[in-house]
């Protein structure tokens, strides 16, 4: 426990009741907390610790929750949530990972939203303001006053922070836009704006142009940002006022991280490594899923860069979690490039680049992709051109409920003119990679990056040899005819059978392929109390955009039983589409010899999940070996 000032507050009434003259000393309490929690939890504590005298000052000068702070994608708001009741969660470690990583309003009133994607905390802001405005203004009769939006550099440069800053100026009310400038986004920023930025620091904040003047809006700057009292003067000289504002703050990322760990390399100040720590447990570790196949497919592309002028990384301000390492960005030059968190603006910038003849490749988490449906459908898919996509953290994981990566197939899947793949290997993943970084003879191709369940099934094979099947690319084991498998210039629309057995064919798509293979292993041992064995059939489907209705077909003649098992939603998802089908197709009236498919699909529920150990959620929906196996004897007796 950290003793002092910070275990006495439970409140923002805690913070103004303080002298302040001891303002400084509460900010070093609670830098110095924070640096012992990330070494032993793990977080985003660069944000944070850059983020302390600011968070304090607002919490000072202003009366949360009748003047309403929002934080924009909220991983800066550990210290809010410190003085606002939750300070046990990061100072005693039986509390840790008892509170979210973002804002909740389910855990204080002082938290206004939800939020843990970018550039979203102006608009939201504005939302409020209007509210109060037309509910009867800064009296605090609607019970809103003040309305206060932070918000990163790096988040400023998304789209939707910029259609709030437009809003804001048009509302002409109250409202307090806080603009931490740390100098980076999560890795460097990137954009025009930043070089103006830069002016306004340089030049104490008269420089013109000025970006937030353009908008219509009045702007005052702080050089130190981290000095309490200098934050304070300033946040006081504009409480209530009565126009929209910008308070530029110049603060340093990850303030106050010590010299043990700047010589691991997280230096103190502006430093990519210190925007999400790892716990000290942690290190050493082998790398998860994201990052060992991001760097398999980065290895991949690089040498290709000398003859292929073309041949473009893209990725939107998130590179070092998804394997893309400094090192390659710096090998790669003007062959990589990173938008800021700018999602849109990065698949349509790909499709440019696809149509006047170059070859994008666009990184980011499953649950970013989601912000850009829009240009996922018009930009790309409607235009036709061939971009790739590669989809990390996509399926079922212990993720909060605002980085969950389950939604990805009923998206991905059921856009036109959009291939899919779902590799189960990394030997099947890098294949896909170079079919469509090499081929121009089809659209959109989006690849869902294998997960922890396929990583540990290769390094299990590894360890204790060749457990896992091979992936050798090539037709299926089960010959069937030709059929309607959708794109017919994509290599990976046939089904792959993989394991030729009968009554039950058990479809594996992408992550849940090992379970598949494990399933069919324990079905076909015979066991006590009469278990008979079942000599299944495994299939691994490659793709969910499209059925191998040849392959369902070709099931009919010795199974009557199909299962389909997919770590993602069920509802709007891919194994419904083999239930439709079938269904569809037996109402027809199957030939002579054919049998009433039925089936069996496994998948997660509609819901949002927070922080839920990845396997607690697999035995919620079912998805273990134990629980499918059972079902399947049932249905089969």
């Amino acid at each position: 426990m950290v003793g002092g000032f910070l275990e006495h507050i439970s409140s923002p009434a805690d913070v103004k009741a303080l002298d302040s003259k001891n303002l400084p000393a509460l900010c070093q309490e609670i830098r110095t907390a924070l640096v012992r929690y990330g070494k032993l939890h793990g977080g985003h504590i660069g944000s944070n610790l850059g983020m302390v005298e600011a968070t304090v000052a607002l919490h000072r000068v202003f009366d949360s929750p009748l003047d309403k702070i929002v934080f924009d994608v909220s991983h800066q708001s550990y210290v809010h949530k410190m003085l606002t009741g939750r300070a046990p969660a990061y100072m005693d470690e039986r509390l840790f990972g008892t509170v979210t990583g973002f804002t909740n309003p389910e855990e204080s009133k002082h938290d206004m939203f939800v939020l843990g994607h970018t550039g979203t905390s102006i608009s939201l802001a504005c939302g409020l303001a209007k509210t109060r405005d037309l509910m009867g203004g800064l009296d605090g009769t609607s019970g809103t006053r003040n309305v206060i939006a932070v918000i990163g550099d790096g988040s400023l440069s998304s789209a939707i922070a910029f259609e709030g800053l437009n809003n804001a100026a048009e509302q002409g009310t109250n409202m307090i836009i806080v603009v931490n400038d740390n100098e980076m986004s999560i890795a460097e920023d990137f954009g025009g704006m930043y070089g103006q930025l830069a002016r306004l620091r340089a030049s104490g904040g008269t420089s013109q142009p000025n970006i937030f003047n353009a908008f219509g809006l009045d702007y005052r700057y702080v050089e130190d940002g981290n000095d309490v009292a200098a934050l304070v003067e300033a946040f006081s000289q504009v409480k209530n006022i009565d126009h929209p504002i910008v308070i530029h703050i110049h603060t340093a990322k990850g303030l106050g991280l010590d010299a043990e760990d700047a010589a691991a390399g997280v230096k103190e100040g502006r430093c990519e490594a210190n925007h999400w720590q790892d716990p000290l447990t942690a290190q050493g570790n082998p790398l998860g899923a994201r990052k060992h196949y991001g760097q398999l497919a980065m290895a991949r592309l690089e040498p290709r860069f000398a003859s292929e002028p073309g041949l473009v990384v893209i990725s939107p301000a998130t590179p070092g979690s998804n394997g893309i390492t400094r090192e390659f960005r710096e090998r790669a030059g003007v062959h990589y490039v990173d938008t800021g968190i700018t999602e849109e603006h990065a698949v349509a910038f790909a499709s440019g680049i696809a149509k006047a003849g170059g070859t994008p490749v666009l990184a980011t988490s499953a649950t970013f992709f989601q912000r850009t449906f829009d240009q996922l459908q018009q930009e790309l898919s409607l235009n036709g051109t061939p971009v790739t996509l590669l989809v990390f953290g996509a399926g079922i994981s212990g993720a909060d409920n605002t980085h969950s990566g389950a939604f990805d197939i009923p998206m991905f899947a059921n856009i036109p003119n959009l291939t899919y793949l779902t590799p189960t290997s990394g030997d099947a993943f890098l294949a896909m990679l170079d079919w469509s970084t090499t081929s121009r003879d089809h659209g959109a191709v989006a690849i869902r990056v294998p997960g922890e369940p396929i990583l540990a099934a290769e390094r299990a094979a590894a360890t204790h040899g060749g457990a896992y099947p091979r992936y050798r690319g090539g037709t299926a084991a089960e010959t069937h005819a030709k059929g309607d498998a959708g794109n017919a210039d994509t290599p990976f629309a046939r089904y792959r059978v993989t394991r030729q057995g009968a009554d039950v064919a058990i479809l594996g798509l992408g992550n849940m392929y090992p379970l598949a293979e494990r399933i069919a292993a324990d079905l076909a041992e015979s066991g006590d109390g009469g278990v008979s064995a079942i000599d299944a059939t495994v299939i691994d489907p490659q793709q969910c955009t499209s059925l191998d209705t040849a392959c369902l077909e070709a099931l009919r003649k010795r199974h009557s039983l199909v299962v389909t098992l997919e770590d993602a939603q069920l509802s709007g998802g891919w194994g419904e589409q083999v239930t439709v089908y079938y269904a569809n197709q037996d109402g027809l009236q199957p030939a002579d010899g054919d049998k009433h498919m039925r089936v069996l699909n496994f998948g997660s529920a509609k819901e949002f999940t927070d922080r839920v150990p990845a396997q607690d959620l697999y035995k919620r929906y079912g998805l273990t070996a134990p629980q499918v196996e059972q079902a399947i004897r049932s249905a089969l007796r």
